[in-house]
């Protein structure tokens, strides 16, 4: 049976700090599932609301104490363009991940991918192109990993309801008052690449 609290995964970067920040000043109760919790800040750490679990990507028993807990999962996990790696170990850990939240009756996904993954509704764009270009060259595991991580929702996730949401980037800082300018000032696009505002 699903929990009450809202699940992050890769909370420990700056995107998923403003993540945490912004579920936190909503007041939604909130476990993150960690490999290094001390990057967390102390100012959310010591926040009642939040429950931190260590674990990494392997870490099977963790990441289902965490699910079930949960009655939402918000991803943030994805590789980096400065290191080598297994390029499947992403796609291999959100296989697992369904099954635990079939175990737990945890429906909801929304995880994060990029611009390396294609849409049929996405239309021509050169920045696009030169991007995608630009990974696929300097940062080959990387993209390879994107892919994977697409194809795993595709293939894998039968009876979970998921979003895979592509960005090309998130600036800004993860301090909380970065995170307040950025709340108000900042624009995001909702939309398919080549549209108006979108890449």
């Amino acid at each position: 049976m699903a929990g009450p609290k809202v699940l992050v995964l890769g909370g420990t970067g700056p995107a998923g700090i403003c993540l945490l920040r912004e579920l936190l000043h909503r007041n939604h109760p909130v476990v993150v599932f960690a490999r290094t919790p001390s990057k967390i800040p102390e100012d959310l750490a010591s926040n009642p609301l939040l429950e931190i679990i260590q674990g990494t990507l392997t870490d099977l028993d963790g990441l289902s104490t965490a699910v079930s807990t949960s009655h939402t999962i918000l991803s943030f996990l994805g590789p980096t363009t400065t290191s080598k790696f297994d390029p499947t170990i992403y796609s291999t850990f959100y296989t697992s991940l369904f099954s635990l939240m079939r175990q737990h009756s945890v429906r909801r996904i929304f995880a994060m991918g990029t611009l390396s993954i294609p849409q049929p509704k996405d239309k021509f764009s050169l920045l696009r192109l030169f991007l995608v270009f630009i990974v696929r060259l300097f940062a080959n595991s990387a993209y390879r990993a994107i892919l994977d991580i697409a194809r795993a929702f595709e293939e894998a996730g039968q009876g979970v309801d998921w979003t895979v949401f592509r960005i090309a980037g998130i600036p800004g800082g993860s301090d909380e008052e970065a995170w307040r300018k950025d709340r108000e000032e900042g624009e995001v696009f909702e939309g398919w690449i080549g549209e108006g505002g979108g890449v």
